[in-house]
Parts: structure tokens; C-alpha cells; sequence
């Protein structure tokens, strides 16, 4: 399933996407000029890397925030802000870190094994790294793991859980050889295993109690283990302050501090040349990505990242887009390459429609399905025509037994790229007798309000992805999942995801993917627009940090040159 970026969105999945407002990412690139397209630097990075040596010790890193996190505890159901993972990444453990080329590796600061040791029953060993210990001393073990599966596998209503996918499928987490190592048996097949203990493993007294589990993580972090540990959050300044960690058993951060703050996206520009921040997300902000251009001591840096922007359509019961053919024929009204070179084309010259639900631009099981509602304004005339939505004349709106085809399109109120996704789709509707209404609405309101009630025809934002696409996307196009906004889904789609969810089999999973990608497309839940590029403007002097692309943001190795 997906988190949120810049807006509210709940999460049903261990591995969450990223959700965002639609100005939330976009592209970048070397200073001076556009940018290479964004399937180029897939599988890449661009962090300025150097060898520890070369860093200095010391300093403070200037991180930018949207928020402040509601809840520290990224398995409840309040804790999926996407920017709650840049904080507790650098306090928490977890299983598993994403590297550039979207696979993900044991993250052996915790761990030193993480195996598959049974297909059936499925049965994952986990060895936890006999130095690993909490900040008070307490050794990490087997029975942190188990009560955490026991909190999130949805047995008990009181922990309000983020979500519940992997966890359900297991049936015991018990010691191994010693306290150092879990052994988790599974009643079903599981295939994204590695999924599972990736946002955030937190203490067993965390864990054992709902309350501490839903409301002892505001505004704190009680027990940590990670290369820094929290020194205040003030709601006040809007900071989170995090310090190196003295009780770190790993190589020592090169950071003294990290400093998080909140700064408005208009304000980030001039936070940056005046030097109280030391990067921030371009995005698809054309403004941003030429001021950074101009700022002394800064450079851009790109890396594609797995994020899209998109609309989603609602095709819920007696919504007026039920019908998917009519979904169909208003995507094909929509000239998303258009949309693309507008939003982005000064950033990314040869930025182009995105082709897939499941799979990210340059990864290998990558493939654009979406030819059957290419841009072909005739043939969504002529389908609209066969659907019984007559046209009174040019440039009017189509009616059906006494019904205008009038779409509310929700729309993020005050955001510059929202607004001109969205009068560039309306004028395009326009053209083939769909009428287009706007509902502006509040960042902090557009789900609560409107998406995850269903209150809209149609409404955009950021879908981003994991290195786990069956997992993170069934909760979103299957036809029970708590992110299925539209309420558009099949049994065959559910069927198929079934299926993928007990193949082992990287391929044959693949495979399926695949699969359930083309009938999405034929179901047309979702219309993507075009790909992020990850463009960042950072300081030069800041290595090993920066444009990410797939890949989790390294901690430890992050810091200064002498410039």
C-alpha cells in the first residue's frame, strides 16, 4: 500500500507507498540545464559518495519537513506520515534497507542473517546482531519480533495498526537458538517476506500495550536504537532535533545533530540561500528548480525515484464514472505527454507518460501497458457516442438521460502544480464534452474529506513505490483494500493478486504482476500521469547524501567536505 508525503492517507500494508500532494516530487538535474529523462537514472543515485575519510566529523544537517509527524510509531495507524520513515530511520531498527537498484539487503547493523530457511511451511529465520541493544541497555531479541507480529497481525482490535499484510500470515514468532534469533513459521505463503519488520521495529513494551502502542510515540520516542537518538521535538518551532547516539554499536554518525524542520514549500527557496536549511525536494516545481540554479554553493542532484503523478477516478456505486468504458473514454480524452512537458519539460526535456501500477520506470519487470486509452480524442468521442452521452455542440457538456457529464475534480487548494494539472486536464475534457468542476480543498482536508470518503469524480496526487509491488498495491486496486479510494476493482484482479501473493518465485511473480497491470489498465482506476524525477537541491559540501533514487538515505556516512 501507499503512505502520504504531504497529506493524510492511512496505511493497510507493512511496506508502505508514498502519497503526496501533487506538488510533492518531481524532477532535476545537473546545475545549469535540464535533465537527463527520469528512466535514465533509474537504478542510480546521485549522493556526492565518498569514503568516511573524506567526511568530516561533526556538523549539523538541515533537513526540510511538510510536518511534524502525528505519531512516531510507524505501524500505527497515525504514524504514516511519508517523512515519519526520513526521521525514524536514523533512531529504529529494521529489517531490511532499499539500495539503488530497487532491490532491498540485510540491514546488518541489527541483523547478521535474514534467511528463508522453509518453503513449506514457509519459515523466515532472523539473527539479530549480538551487539544490538536499545538505548537502555536492554539487548534486542527474539521477543521484540514477537510482539510485534502479535500487535500487528490484527488479532487485537485495541492496536490501532498502520496495517496488518505479512503479519497475518504468520502463525508463530518463537526463540531460536538463543534470545538472538526469531524464528517466524507462516500458516500461509507469504512471497514478499522481506516486506514484513521494514517500517520500523520497536521495543516489546511498545508492542504489548495498545496504549503506549497508539498514543506513547506523540511528540516522543520512549526507546530507540539507531546511530542517533531524539533530543526534542518542538511543536512550537516545528523541529525535531536528533543527536548522535554514544550507544550506537555501529560505525558512529559523522553528523553531530540533525535538525528537522518545517518550512513551507514557497519559503524553501530562500531558506536555502540564506542558509538555514541545507537542501530540499525540487519536485515538479519548475520556480524551484531555477532558483536553486542561482543559489551560490548548491548543486542539483537527480535520481529517479519510484513516484508518479496521477488522478484517481471514483467508480463506486452510484458514482457517475461506475462505468468503466466511461473511465476508459475520459483517459483517452487526456493527453498526459501534454501534462508531462508542462509540468516538468523544463526539468526533464524528454519526460514522458507513465506506463505501469506496479512496477517503476527502468526496473526490469517494467512495462507500459497503457496503449488502450492512449490520447485519441476521436476515438473518446466516438466512444462517448456509443455510451448514450450526446453532445449538444462543440465545446458543450454531454448529457445521458437527462444528465450532464459534469466531474467534480478535487483539487489541493493553494498548490500551483495541483492547479495547473488540473485546468490542463479540465481544458482537454473540455474538448470532448466532459464538463469539469473544481473542488478546492485544504491539504490537511483532502482525504479526510473528500478522498477517503469518496467525495470526488476525480482527484490527483503522488502514488510512490516499494521493492515490494504485490504486496504495497493489492491494498489499493484489490477490491477490499482500505486504499482502493475509486472502489474500483475485479475478482479476477483479486484472484490474480491471491496467486502472486504465494509465488516464491521472483519471475513467475513477476510475471503475474504483469498480469494484474493489464487488467488494471483495462479497469481504469487510476490515470498516471508522469514519472518523478527526484531532483534535489543540496549544498555541495554535503556527501553521501542527496538524490536517492530507490534507495533508503544513509545515515551514518552523511556529512560535510571542507568544501
Amino acid at each position: 500500500m501507499r503512505s502520504r508525503s504531504a497529506v493524510l492517507a492511512a496505511l493497510a500494508a507493512t511496506a508502505a507507498l508514498v502519497l503526496a500532494g501533487c506538488g510533492g516530487v518531481g524532477g532535476g538535474g545537473a546545475q545549469g540545464g535540464g535533465l537527463a529523462g527520469a528512466t535514465e537514472g533509474a537504478g542510480e543515485n546521485d549522493t556526492n559518495p565518498l569514503p568516511r575519510d573524506q567526511v568530516q566529523d561533526g556538523g549539523d544537517l538541515r533537513w526540510v519537513l511538510d510536518a511534524i509527524p502525528d505519531n512516531f510509531n510507524r505501524n500505527q495507524l497515525d504514524g504514516t506520515l511519508g517523512e515519519n520513515k526520513e526521521v525514524m530511520d536514523a533512531v529504529i531498527p529494521r529489517a531490511f534497507v532499499a539500495q539503488a537498484d530497487g532491490t532491498v539487503a540485510v540491514n546488518e547493523d541489527y541483523f547478521t542473517s535474514i534467511e528463508l530457511t522453509s518453503q513449506d511451511p514457509q519459515v523466515v529465520t532472523y539473527t539479530i546482531n549480538p551487539e544490538a541493544t536499545w538505548d537502555d541497555g536492554t539487548p534486542i531479541t527474539w521477543v521484540d519480533m514477537q510482539a510485534q507480529w502479535q500487535a500487528l497481525n490484527g488479532t487485537n482490535e485495541a492496536f490501532l495498526v498502520a496495517g496488518t499484510s505479512g503479519y497475518d500470515a504468520i502463525t508463530s514468532v518463537e526463540r531460536g537458538v538463543d534470545d538472538k534469533q526469531a524464528v517466524a513459521t507462516f500458516g500461509t505463503t507469504f512471497a514478499e517476506w522481506k516486506s514484513i519488520f521494514v517500517d520500523g521495529i520497536y521495543p516489546a513494551s511498545t508492542n504489548t500495550d495498545p496504549a503506549t502502542f497508539n498514543e506513547g510515540w506523540i511528540n516522543a520516542m520512549p526507546l530507540t536504537a539507531g546511530p542517533f537518538r531524539l533530543e526534542t521535538v518542538d511543536t512550537t518551532a516545528q523541529t525535531i532535533t536528533l543527536v548522535r547516539n554514544d550507544n550506537w554499536w555501529g560505525e558512529p554518525a559523522k553528523l553531530d545533530r540533525i535538525i528537522y524542520r518545517v518550512v513551507e514549500r514557497d519559503a524553501l527557496a530562500d531558506a536555502l540561500a540564506n542558509n538555514e536549511i541545507d537542501f530540499y525536494e525540487i519536485g515538479s516545481s519548475v520556480d524551484l528548480f531555477q532558483r536553486a540554479q542561482g543559489i551560490a554553493g548548491v548543486e542539483i542532484r537527480q535520481a529517479a525515484p519510484p513516484q508518479y503523478n496521477h488522478i484517481t477516478f471514483n467508480g463506486g456505486p452510484g458514482a457517475i464514472l461506475a462505468d468503466p468504458a466511461l473511465r476508459r473514454a475520459v483517459a483517452q480524452g487526456i493527453d498526459r505527454q501534454i501534462v508531462a512537458t508542462a509540468l516538468v519539460g523544463q526539468i526533464v526535456p524528454d519526460a514522458g507518460p507513465y506506463g505501469s501500477y506496479l512496477y517503476p520506470e527502468g526496473s526490469e519487470n517494467y512495462v507500459d501497458h497503457s496503449a488502450p486509452v492512449a490520447f485519441d480524442p476521436a476515438a473518446a468521442t466516438a466512444a462517448l457516442d456509443g455510451l448514450g452521452w450526446t453532445s449538444p455542440g462543440a465545446g458543450q457538456v454531454r448529457t445521458k438521460d437527462g444528465q450532464p457529464l459534469n466531474l467534480r475534480f478535487v483539487t489541493t487548494a493553494g498548490n500551483p502544480i495541483s492547479d495547473q494539472i488540473s485546468q490542463l486536464v479540465a481544458s482537454q475534457l473540455t474538448a470532448i464534452g466532459v464538463g469539469v468542476e473544481f473542488v478546492p480543498a485544504a491539504s490537511a482536508d483532502l482525504f479526510d474529506q473528500y478522498v477517503t470518503p469518496g467525495d470526488f469524480d476525480m482527484v490527483g496526487f503522488v502514488w510512490g513505490g516499494t521493492p515490494f509491488p504485490v504486496q504495497s498495491t493489492q491494498n489499493i486496486y484489490g477490491t477490499t483494500g482500505d486504499q482502493n479510494y475509486g472502489s474500483i476493482g475485479t475478482p479476477e484482479i483479486d484472484a490474480l493478486y491471491a496467486e502472486a501473493f504465494q509465488e516464491l518465485d521472483d519471475a513467475r511473480r513477476a510475471e503475474l504482476g504483469n498480469e494484474i497491470d493489464e487488467l488494471i489498465w483495462q479497469q481504469m482506476p487510476q490515470l498516471p500521469l508522469y514519472s518523478a524525477t527526484g531532483a534535489y537541491a543540496v549544498r555541495s559540501t554535503l556527501a553521501n547524501f542527496g538524490a536517492r533514487g530507490n534507495a533508503d538515505f544513509e545515515y551514518v556516512d552523511s556529512g560535510f567536505t571542507a568544501g
